[in-house]
């Protein structure tokens, strides 16, 4: 048999050939790996499993039950509790209410009834304090809480500040417990994942994950709006539970859903919380800081007319006399730029640096006056949220979705209208309301209501009702009267 000479030959080309392919390819992967970012390639895109992080803080989540006595139980409790389908009942054919109350009850006298709400929590020391939301306490006569092991006790309630639904409650005899360790809520990114605990419906140690959708969200609740955005599962009972990062560090309080949304719920940051929680151990209330001026802030052409490059600052609409802007030389037309040396972007976060800043303290307020920065000294006061505003009640217009009061000589100053004007005062707008699509804002003053001027509640409501389209004469502060058509 005659040997082929080329054999050999082509044998070690091919071996060379497949060793250089390797050789091409490990390269080529070794290129690839030294060009990706080292924090890409080691990205925990989905964890592994949530149970080691559902299991460490367990024994730190409480659920809370509470027990309300609803007064004078007659009109006023059937029209919140009755059957809000009147007489045609969709579930049945008879009123079941009825026959809950009796036959009579609807002209039967006056009654109390004991209202049973649930909600949740978290113990932030072994000495028994743990934090919750307000509206979850707020009127209670009664607060329980069952730990994880499933021992119960009398809650006493430490402090609360409605302003932010944040509340302190205690348990006391308790041993063995097990504290949560407080994160960093700033450091959180949108894009990181959250978990929430709580008792979603009384169902207890209910454990959801999901991500951190936004952040700074307002919803129009009130001046200290800064909720976390989150798809972690939050439902009615949660609230007041921790959502935490995947360190078992507290981030946040649960507190918020949209009704009819899904996948959207808000968490207090737990770095606003802290102060709050603090000062509710130490006094059982809260003292936020004033500075005694209106603002409002930079429009596009607010910013061309001022001139300003970087787009920062509020602008001061009123100085209220006498307050501590007016005793430090603060003008209306100035542009607030920093506090304390830190930037101010926006009204809310003016208000809510302001509110951080200790009763007394000096603080310094660089502002733009006249295109020249100026750094003014201001000593802070104490705001008076418990004053004539916060205590005189509002009223509800669910048809236009504001909350209205009369205006008096207190209520009218501190909206930046003078204090003898006449009128309604619009005291908030809810966000999405025909109100708010209108352009009605919060501060406004109505004077007329389809050419009748108006001067009470009742005036208002009594107008509004006539017309399928209202048309409003409103007075606001520093822009003069306007008029708003709501069909």
């Amino acid at each position: 048999m005659k040997k082929n000479p080329f054999s050999k030959l082509s044998l070690g080309i091919m071996i060379l050939a497949i060793t250089g392919l390797i050789w091409g390819c490990g390269l080529e992967n070794e290129l690839e790996a030294k060009s990706m970012p080292e924090n890409e390639s080691t990205t925990m895109m989905i964890p592994a499993n949530f149970s080691d992080l559902a299991q460490k803080v367990r024994d730190g989540v409480v659920n809370i039950r509470t027990v309300k006595t609803i007064k004078d139980g007659g009109p006023v409790f059937r029209h919140f509790f009755g059957n809000p389908f009147g007489q045609k009942n969709p579930f049945g054919d008879q009123d079941r209410s009825r026959d809950f109350f009796g036959p009579h009850h609807e002209e039967g006298p006056s009654r109390d009834f004991k209202k049973q709400s649930l909600g949740s929590g978290f113990i932030i020391d072994k000495t028994g304090h743990i934090v919750t939301n307000n509206h979850v306490i707020e009127n209670a006569d009664q607060i329980k809480v069952k730990l994880a092991d499933e021992r119960e006790f009398e809650a006493e309630l430490v402090g609360r500040d409605p302003n932010t639904d944040l509340a302190l409650i205690r348990i006391k005899d308790a041993s063995d417990l097990v504290a949560l360790k407080l994160g960093d809520s700033d450091a959180l990114s949108v894009g990181n994942w959250v978990v929430a605990v709580g008792s979603p419906f009384g169902l207890e140690q209910t454990v959801t994950s999901g991500i951190v959708s936004a952040k700074g969200r307002a919803l129009g609740s009130g001046p200290y709006d800064d909720f976390i955005q989150t798809d972690a599962s939050i439902n009615p009972g949660n609230s007041g539970g921790p959502l935490l990062n995947m360190n078992g560090e507290v981030v946040g309080i649960n507190t918020a859903i949209i009704a009819n949304g899904q996948g959207i719920g808000f968490a207090i940051p737990v770095n606003m919380a802290q102060g709050i929680v603090k000062q509710l151990q130490a006094n059982g209330s809260v003292t936020r800081g004033w500075l005694g001026v209106g603002i409002q802030d930079l429009s596009p052409e607010l910013v061309e007319y001022y001139g300003i490059k970087d787009k920062k600052g509020v602008l001061v609409a009123q100085v209220f006399e006498g307050d501590p802007a007016d005793n430090a030389g603060i003008k209306a037309n100035d542009l607030i730029v920093e506090v304390d040396g830190k930037s101010i972007r926006s009204s809310r976060e003016l208000t809510k640096t302001i509110a951080d800043i200790e009763v007394g303290k000096e603080t310094t307020v660089t502002l733009l006056r006249d295109g020249k920065q100026k750094t003014l000294s201001v000593k802070i006061a104490k705001r008076g949220d418990s004053g004539p505003l916060a205590q005189r009640k509002s009223e509800d217009s669910e048809k236009l979705g504001i909350r209205i009061a009369e205006a008096t000589p207190e209520t009218a100053k501190r909206f930046g209208h003078s204090e003898t004007e006449k009128g309604v005062l619009v005291v908030s707008v809810e966000p999405g309301s025909k109100a708010a699509e209108a352009g009605i804002r919060q501060g406004d003053l109505v004077k007329e209501v389809n050419r009748k001027p108006v001067t009470s509640v009742p005036e208002l409501r009594s107008e509004v009702e006539k017309g399928k389209e209202v048309q409003l004469l409103v007075k606001r502060p520093n822009a003069g009267f306007v008029v708003i058509k709501i069909s």
